[in-house]
């Protein structure tokens, strides 16, 4: 898939779609793979191209939510989300076939490793890709009990939804945005103390990060409408997240690759 099949899968996504499954949808994976290109350096952003057969890295971004119907893919369906009760990980809660975290481990030794054929490298960056920006929605990081904010039933201007699918969708939807738009806009306000500041934290940091923003999350009125206050009020943490995942993503494919 190239630059100019985005708007067909935008097509399918609305039609097909099921949005709680979707962390970020298209506009927000798009965005943190064209943050990660503008961040990178040219040449190490030259042998990702390659080893993506010159698709995008902004491109690639929902590629693994596009293979859940693909049986091939079955053992990747748990690696969308990972569940933890404090920010800390504990494999003992987590699902038989994995989960976005250690799938997310594993997919960065794999490729430093230089022992994939370029199928499984290629696969793999793709996949690597999708995941950093899972786990930077941070109901992908989700508590035990809720199926991080699937059961939460609230409404979005009077439509009935669930509060994953708030974050996964609805409020970057809301912004009336382009994925270029959107990247061109938070690319402004990165500065070198900005990237410094989100390349320090460690990935284990990242989950400690997403349950911190839990009490903000669930800030949801009585009555479990979501409108423009609620937007007002927590909106700017798609946005610092959504940043967040584009820097450190191309700090780790300069370490792969660079």
């Amino acid at each position: 898939m190239n630059k100019l099949l985005l708007p067909t899968f935008f097509s399918v996504f609305f039609l097909f779609g099921s949005l709680n499954s979707f962390a970020w949808g298209p506009i927000g994976h798009y965005t943190i793979g064209q943050l990660a290109e503008w961040q990178m350096r040219p040449s190490t952003l030259e042998k990702v191209n390659q080893v993506l057969e010159n698709e995008s890295i902004a491109a690639v971004g929902t590629w693994m939510d596009q293979i859940r119907s693909d049986t091939a893919y079955d053992y990747t369906r748990t690696w969308h989300w990972i569940t933890t009760v404090d920010g800390i990980y504990d494999p003992s809660i987590q699902e038989e076939t994995g989960d976005a975290f250690s799938a997310f481990l594993t997919l960065k030794e794999n490729l430093k490793s230089g022992k994939l054929s370029p199928k499984e490298e290629r696969d793999q960056l793709r996949m690597l890709i999708h995941i950093v920006g899972d786990l930077h929605q941070p109901l992908h990081v989700g508590q035990p009990g809720d199926r991080g904010g699937n059961d939460v039933p609230v409404t979005f201007f009077n439509r009935q939804t669930n509060l994953h699918a708030v974050w996964d969708y609805h409020l970057i939807e809301n912004r009336r945005m382009s994925y270029s738009e959107l990247a061109a806009e938070l690319n402004r306000r990165i500065t070198p103390e900005l990237v410094k500041e989100y390349e320090s934290a460690r990935p284990a940091d990242w989950l400690v990060e997403a349950a911190e923003l839990r009490p903000y999350i669930y800030d949801i009125p009585d009555n479990a409408e979501i409108r423009y206050q609620y937007i007002y009020k927590h909106y700017h943490i798609v946005e610092e997240r959504i940043l967040a995942a584009g820097i450190r993503l191309a700090k780790i494919l300069e370490d792969i690759y660079g």
